[in-house]
């Protein structure tokens, strides 16, 4: 039997229908331009929203950190992995996002499908929004949870699934706050009020808020000034670095610490990643401008793309879409803006919904006006 069959033939559905994917190969530090194929191109694709994964003083820290406590953690935390970084890491995140306590994950992946399958289990009702992200609805599988999933952004929907459930069950609600692929906010205060109302906890991933919204950079949770009981991001986009973290109750802590699989069962990160972190949250605290330049930029880009006709959805953030809907369509479009030197990058399903793909464009804080400009015009004459 030919084993290796199927796989090609997997293949080829994929490419028939425009949704095959592979890599390209980055020659340097992210920034707003990058090296890609031998030649320079303009980077609108990063989540690098402050510009911070190539800055030097991150880049420092994490090279002391290294000659101070080596590279590897060499265990889980639990066993002897646990080292000062990362608590000093855990401590300045609780203060920052005004909780009790946090808890480092090495990735955001893994802290969604870990702490949501530690928080529900086979008897537990969880929420969630219909464009959540993968990782929330893998964590919710894992769970074994009954999952019931509302429109986008549906709070009607929302309560009358909370009206309907069975009482005496644990419920949880799991949303994004900036979804990743619209650009758009979870109606924050709206969720917490319904969560209240009929007893269910609240749980947030603010992956692609944190360190872009509110006035510190704490995210759609401190824009809005809900009370979420689980807050949830990631270090790997605004703070250039690597690694998740969840934040809420000292007892919530507790709590992953003895029942969150994947955190006990893991080695931990490695502390010059945690050393890094921590610098980044630094400058996320002490240089406001940063935010200020990505939400002008994001604003001024996403302006004249609505003014030239083109649908950017329902996008607040510096995550902006141009919704194509045709898969085929929108990967010629990134491959006509790469022969322009403009690296934009197709979103097509199964991370968006059928009929929805999208060219999926980020500004950083790293973007000039003059940046976005060339973008637009290599859009007009397409």
């Amino acid at each position: 039997m030919n084993h290796a069959g199927f796989l090609q033939e997997e293949l080829q559905a994929l490419e028939t229908l425009g949704l095959r994917r592979s890599l390209q190969s980055i020659a340097s530090p992210q920034g707003r331009a990058v090296h890609l194929d031998g030649r320079q191109v303009l980077n609108f694709c990063s989540n690098d929203y402050l510009g911070l994964a190539a800055d030097g003083r991150i880049r420092a820290a994490a090279v002391k950190a290294i000659e101070n406590y080596g590279f590897g953690s060499g265990a889980s935390r639990l066993v002897c992995g646990n080292m000062r970084p990362h608590e000093e890491l855990e401590e300045e995140l609780a203060q920052f996002k005004q909780a009790e306590s946090a808890l480092v994950y090495s990735s955001g992946y893994m802290a969604n499908t870990a702490i949501i399958s530690a928080l529900a289990d086979r008897h537990s009702l969880v929420f969630s929004d219909k464009l959540s992200h993968a990782s929330i609805i893998d964590g919710i599988i894992l769970s074994r949870a009954q999952l019931l999933r509302y429109p986008h952004l549906d709070m009607q929907v929302l309560e009358d699934m909370l009206k309907k459930a069975p009482t005496g069950r644990r419920k949880l609600i799991v949303t994004d706050t900036v979804f990743s692929m619209d650009g758009d906010k979870a109606p924050l205060r709206d969720i917490v009020e319904l969560a209240r109302r009929y007893e269910a906890m609240v749980m947030v991933d603010e992956a692609h808020a944190f360190g872009v919204l509110g006035a510190r950079g704490g995210g759609l949770v401190e824009e809005t000034g809900a009370a979420v009981d689980i807050q949830m991001g990631t270090l790997s986009k605004a703070a250039g670095c690597f690694g998740a973290y969840a934040c809420g109750s000292k007892t919530l802590r507790d709590f992953l610490v003895n029942k969150s699989r994947a955190f006990i069962y893991t080695t931990a990160m490695p502390p010059a990643l945690a050393e890094a972190a921590r610098t980044a949250l630094g400058i996320i605290r002490q240089e406001p401008r940063l935010r200020q330049q990505v939400q002008e930029l994001a604003e001024h880009l996403r302006s004249r793309l609505r003014a030239m006709g083109f649908d950017c959805m329902n996008s607040t953030t510096p995550i902006i879409p141009v919704l194509i809907k045709d898969p085929h369509q929108a990967k010629a479009m990134s491959r006509q803006l790469l022969a322009k030197d403009i690296l934009v990058q197709a979103i097509r399903p199964p991370t968006v919904p059928v009929g929805t793909s999208r060219l999926r464009m980020t500004v950083t804080a790293a973007h000039t006006r003059e940046d976005a400009d060339q973008l637009l015009n290599a859009l007009r004459i397409l």
